[in-house]
């Protein structure tokens, strides 16, 4: 039987970050699954209600990738109130050609964290206006400076405000981010003040009741809805469906019963049947993007299995190249 290497955190790290690499290893997968034969199942999730915690289970496989991940997500989000992070977890990486496992991934979430980041990145790129200058983070958590950065990679971002409901977090997290990108970041106290002047905006909280409300969205701005990704879960108003925007998400057979559109749906506001583009074809170009200045976009972005396997997938590489990790034999 082969080795299996064990990878942990901080090896991880040292191979993979937040980077124009990691953002074109996820657009390239959002390519892959418009334009291969991906089998990509259901998301497998796990409530624990009495814990405010979920676990999912996210995999993928990419014709021609010699790898797939299955992805073990937890998510609880009291977390941060006894000093613990709200996001952990691991991936396994299996043979595509044998079955047999290849590498455990002992991420704590990292690689999640990466790749959810440059998903947001992709959107930005290819749905918010080129001249975006500036932004508003909805959330003061990991991924939300997390998505700031990446924005840097893609728009030429100079300012940027956060939100978040303990505004002292959102203080915090102004200070660390403007340190940390050399922007001017500040924290406000509302959502309106907070996006009113944004060219783009993102929402990076657990938030099962809508923070960012139809009216507060103004022409040429891009929003980017990285939260919703349970059926319980929503932060866009479902009524800006009323409102003349162009609607693109990451997997339309997931968001239909998870994202921000399934909550358009359940209000009636939408026909379960709607067709909307995915990212990954217009980054294949078989359907248009943002089609002028004045439109107002909305990325719907749930998490897909796709990306966990291109990050694993990658990072295992970097670190068999770079001889990282513990070897053991089965």
């Amino acid at each position: 039987m082969p080795d299996i290497r064990i990878l942990t955190e901080s090896e991880l790290r040292s191979q993979i970050q937040l980077d124009l690499d990691a953002v074109e290893c996820i657009e390239n997968a959002f390519h892959a699954l418009a334009t291969k034969a991906v089998v990509m199942p259901p998301i497998m999730r796990l409530d624990i209600i009495d814990n405010n915690g979920e676990i999912d289970v996210k995999t993928a496989y990419i014709p021609g990738v010699d790898s797939l991940a299955i992805k073990i997500s937890p998510g609880f989000f009291d977390n941060p109130s006894l000093g613990l992070p709200s996001v952990n977890g691991l991936m396994v990486l299996f043979s595509t050609r044998t079955g047999l496992v290849e590498g455990l991934l002992l991420d704590n979430g990292y690689l999640t964290d990466v790749r959810t980041a440059a998903a947001g990145a992709v959107a930005a790129k290819y749905l918010a206006r080129a001249d975006s200058r500036s932004a508003a983070i909805l959330g003061a958590g990991v991924q939300a400076a997390l998505q700031l950065e990446a924005l840097t990679l893609v728009r030429d971002i100079e300012s940027a405000t956060i939100w978040a409901r303990d505004f002292a977090r959102a203080e915090a997290s102004a200070v660390k981010l403007r340190q940390r990108l050399g922007i001017d970041v500040r924290a406000c106290g509302d959502v309106a003040s907070a996006t009113e002047d944004a060219d783009i905006i993102v929402t990076t909280t657990p938030s099962t009741a809508p923070i960012l409300m139809a009216e507060q969205l103004r022409p040429g701005q891009h929003v980017t809805a990285m939260g919703s990704d349970s059926e319980h879960k929503n932060e866009i108003d479902p009524q800006v469906f009323t409102r003349n925007i162009s609607y693109f998400c990451d997997r339309l057979s997931q968001v239909r019963v998870l994202g921000e559109l399934h909550h358009a749906i359940d209000r009636q506001l939408v026909t379960p049947t709607a067709e909307f583009a995915e990212l990954g074809q217009v980054i294949s170009q078989q359907r248009p993007g943002r089609r002028d200045t004045d439109e107002i976009t909305l990325c719907d972005l749930t998490g897909t299995g796709i990306q966990d396997t291109a990050i694993a997938t990658l990072a295992f590489q970097r670190c068999q190249a770079g001889q990282a990790g513990t070897n053991i034999v089965t």
